[in-house]
């Protein structure tokens, strides 16, 4: 395994494409498809578009002030991906996938999702370029605490599967979105949300979310006139780290920080196995089975995690950490009551680990903490434990 670093679809040991012949031969369509058209002149000019005409993009990088007065130490900047269109960082790689599968004929568009995010971000996405038939997969669990989110995706157009099999969260949607594509092959484009599944859709979700770094990375530079003493943001299946890590991967100073729940700690308590058709660093129980996991936060809620940042983990390149659901609770408030911007619980424990973080650094550093999405969902979730 070790001498597959180089080799298309892992990174190190993880990775790969543990899946059946026959969507085998469709993952490699689609990493053709990919490879051809991230780099064709109109597909990247129709992707700008919308992000600049739609999504609102370049988003912010804004200096929380009242915060890093209030914390002491390094500067705290926060990428804004909240400002986005439909209200996380979900939408780009949502953009970028639809794109492709329009480029690819096909009619039919399923996802899996969580907190809900991904899910309406792919409902937009099938709502913008019309006639698509969209299926969202939603574990039963998460369609109750994430309500709002299942009506957004409902109001655009899109039907969405409770799935009640196992814990009935986000490894039970993916494992039902998977069985699907597996049955529907020939008609359906699986839209996954995370940096993870099997090749080639890491690559391609880092690819479309590699713009939040694109953007950080210039921003940073021309507010601070250097690079930011680390980045940091929340790890659950991994799409918003991956592209917030992925221009500052080479720069060896900058120091990548991924934000895990306590409650589902893949990377700093995770042994590699096979998981969703790729391998990865994955909580696993006494039987060798994927552990049940949870979290305050629907979309850190998975036992696995993207086979780069398992890589990225193991290679000592990124630093992995975690936060438990009550600091993440506190952050949540924090946040709200010091700068007015309303964090969701995914991002809240990013915004956790960064106020720790600033007290151990200079005051001339800086720390970016991607901000993934917005609070809204996640305010009556938030409201009922604070009453309880």
């Amino acid at each position: 395994m070790e001498n597959r670093t180089m080799e298309r679809g892992y990174f190190g040991e993880f990775g790969g494409s543990f899946v059946p012949e026959d969507l085998k031969n469709v993952l490699n369509v689609l990493d053709e498809n990919f490879e051809t058209y991230k780099n064709d002149p109109e597909f990247i000019k129709e992707f700008n578009y919308y992000m600049k005409e739609y999504i609102g993009r370049e988003n912010p990088l804004t200096y929380a002030e009242n915060l890093t007065r209030q914390v002491g130490g390094a500067k705290i900047y926060l990428k804004r991906e909240d400002l986005n269109h439909t209200g996380a960082h979900k939408i780009n790689n949502a953009i970028g996938q639809i794109l492709l599968a329009k480029r690819m004929g096909a009619t039919r568009i399923i996802a899996e999702t969580g907190a809900g995010q991904h899910g309406v971000a792919t409902a937009t996405a099938c709502a913008i370029v019309g006639g698509m038939e969209c299926t969202i997969y939603m574990g039963k669990l998460d369609t109750e605490r994430q309500a709002l989110n299942v009506f957004r995706m409902e109001l655009l157009g899109a039907k969405v599967v409770p799935v009640d099999k196992g814990q009935g969260r986000l490894k039970d949607a993916v494992d039902e979105a998977l069985n699907d594509l597996v049955a529907n092959y020939k008609t359906t484009f699986y839209l996954l949300g995370s940096a993870v599944g099997p090749h080639p859709f890491p690559t391609m979700v880092k690819h479309f979310q590699s713009i939040i770094s694109e953007e950080s990375k210039k921003q940073i530079l021309e507010k601070e006139g250097k690079l930011p003493r680390a980045v940091v943001a929340c790890a659950g299946g991994g799409s918003n780290a991956i592209g917030a890590f992925a221009h500052y991967i080479d720069e060896k100073s900058v120091r990548l920080i991924g934000v895990e729940p306590a409650e589902a700690p893949s990377l700093t308590e995770g042994t590699p196995a096979v998981i969703h058709g790729f391998k990865c660093l994955t909580l696993l129980d006494e039987n060798g089975e994927p552990q049940p996991t949870y979290s305050i936060a629907a979309g850190l809620d998975y036992p696995g995690i993207g086979p780069e940042h398992s890589y990225l983990k193991t290679t000592n390149r990124a630093e992995y950490v975690t936060v438990t659901g009550q600091e993440a609770l506190e952050a949540f408030q924090t946040l709200s009551k010091v700068e007015g911007i309303i964090p969701a619980l995914e991002s809240s424990h990013a915004i956790a680990y960064a106020i720790k973080l600033a007290k151990e650094l200079d005051q001339d550093d800086a720390i970016i903490v991607n901000l993934s999405g917005r609070g809204d969902k996640d305010v009556e979730q938030v409201y009922k434990m604070l009453q309880s």
